[in-house]
């Protein structure tokens, strides 16, 4: 009988201990870093400067006074990308003339494939007002750092034949480009719509 107690105690401890790993995680994403955070806000976003797939060469200056939708992912992504940048297309949809106000960006984390080309004939299955980003290893690097988005390469089977691991997250920042709000992968697009609609007050 000691031995049933001991053994459910033991449960319980490590149930309770993968839920604070899990919820360390979690904040880790949105506030990084050591110290306590005095305004309160989290440390995601930055200036960045990349290439359009129009192939015209764009910065975070390019979007004040629109709020900016901002995810990441790669076009050779066999299921979460697609599915998230249709959300995203199909919330903006059911916005109407609301969304004008919002700029969606796309930024490729495969930089290595991803070329401004490839990009403008992905772009073409979402939102008519999504720009897919791309860049070089470095520029690329950068702007994933400043939104604390994890990626790197996965299985592959040959040079041009792999997967990418990466953060699957949706960020939400206001005209100034600060950060407002983040949603997850799986939120369906009339609770993005709504939730949108609620972070910008319309």
């Amino acid at each position: 009988m000691k031995a049933l107690i001991k053994k459910r105690i033991l449960g319980l401890l490590i149930l309770a201990c993968a839920a604070v790993v899990a919820g360390l995680a979690s904040y880790s994403v949105l506030h990084p870093g050591r110290g306590p955070i005095s305004s309160g806000a989290a440390l995601i976003g930055g200036p960045f400067e990349l290439t359009a797939h129009s192939g015209k060469r764009v910065s975070d200056k390019d979007f004040r006074g629109k709020y900016m939708l901002i995810s990441f992912g790669y076009t050779y992504c066999p299921d979460v990308c697609p599915t998230e940048l249709q959300v995203i297309s199909a919330a903006l949809d059911q916005m109407g003339d609301k969304a004008k106000d919002i700029q969606p960006l796309f930024v490729s984390i495969d930089p290595e494939r991803d070329s401004a080309e490839a990009l403008s004939y992905y772009m073409k299955n979402f939102h008519p007002s999504y720009l897919g980003l791309t860049g070089s290893e470095e520029e690329i690097r950068r702007v994933a750092k400043a939104y604390r988005v994890y990626y790197a390469k996965a299985n592959s089977s040959g040079a041009n034949d792999y997967l990418m691991d990466h953060t699957s997250i949706i960020y939400l920042m206001d005209k100034q480009g600060t950060f407002l709000k983040h949603f997850s992968y799986g939120t369906d697009a009339k609770a993005l719509a709504r939730d949108i609609e609620a972070a910008i007050g319309n």
